[in-house]
């Protein structure tokens, strides 16, 4: 797994900048997509990928203790698909 941390060092470390400085980069592209995400607004990464928000309808789901039918909400989700270059690095 790799940490926040770990990017904002790395980050750090190549660009010749202080872990502090590292960090706040890491952040400022992380806050910058969960306000693209709570705008309900695709962030798109050349190369790596889109951060998009779906909507998922409400739909009945069954308790699988109980049997019983029970309905769940309608919720948004952040979903993550991968750039076709990001897929085929994976792949190789």
């Amino acid at each position: 797994m790799t940490t926040t941390n770990e990017i904002a060092d790395k980050i750090a470390g190549e660009h010749g900048l202080t872990k502090v400085q590292g960090k706040a980069i890491v952040e400022a592209v992380i806050a910058s997509i969960t306000e693209a995400a709570l705008a309900g607004n695709e962030t798109s990464l050349p190369g790596f990928g889109k951060f998009k928000v779906k909507e998922t309808p409400e739909r009945e789901a069954r308790n699988p203790s109980t049997g019983a039918t029970i309905k769940v909400a309608a919720a948004k989700k952040l979903s993550f698909q991968p750039a076709k270059a990001l897929k085929e690095a994976m792949n190789k």
